[in-house]
């Protein structure tokens, strides 16, 4: 009898953990878990910051002018001079006249141009000197633009094929091959960063 009345005084004086320090115990498992979550996060933010630039890239095909014609149009309707597209010809556009398709660059950097594709030609950057666009070789390409109201000149001044952010220029390419009118033909860049941008042309016609 003696022993019953032990065993259950035993079991009696055992206690839990006050629900307070299971509270604090609890808060304070959690700011210690917090605050290395936080110094991981900090670390990783800062790294990131000075890595450099972002590498996000927006660049949109705004139109273009694969016109038959002798003469083509940029962005903002200036005819080039001197852009030798070779005569008239409904039919097709030969081998050697030019197209101009106008690109614009909506990110925050410039982008530069690692390849260029047109019809499933890789075409070469070139950059000849201002208002010359008539020696452009076949299969050569180069961005040009408006300086100065209507007088059409190039808008890149180093051996990079480069947009600045915000602006809106003409690759100006010269055809590798003749192209019928009518001919839908795929316009691809890919810069740098390896962002690829595609766009359709209608070889014979304008648009934007």
């Amino acid at each position: 009898m003696n022993t019953n009345i032990d065993i259950l005084r035993l079991h009696k004086s055992r206690r839990a953990v006050a629900p307070v320090i299971a509270t604090l115990l609890l808060v304070a498992i959690a700011v210690v878990g917090g605050a290395i979550v936080f110094a991981y996060a900090q670390g990783f933010f800062s790294s990131s910051q000075l890595s450099g630039k972002p590498t996000i890239e927006a660049v949109k095909i705004v139109g273009y002018d694969a016109r038959a014609v002798s003469d083509i149009f940029n962005q903002n309707g200036a005819q080039f001079a001197g852009a030798g597209s070779g005569g008239d010809n409904d039919a097709q556009k030969e081998a050697g006249e030019r197209i101009s398709v106008f690109v614009k660059n909506d990110s925050v950097q410039a982008i530069t141009l690692s390849e260029l594709r047109f019809g499933g030609s890789i075409y070469q950057f070139a950059n000849p000197a201002p208002a010359t666009l008539s020696v452009l070789a076949n299969g050569a390409y180069t961005i040009a633009g408006v300086v100065g109201g209507t007088v059409p000149d190039l808008i890149t001044v180093s051996s990079v094929a480069e947009i600045q952010p915000g602006q809106t220029g003409s690759i100006v390419l010269a055809l590798s091959e003749d192209m019928k009118s009518g001919r839908d033909t795929q316009f691809k860049i890919t810069t740098t960063n390896g962002a690829v941008f595609v766009g359709t042309v209608v070889v014979g016609q304008q648009s934007g």
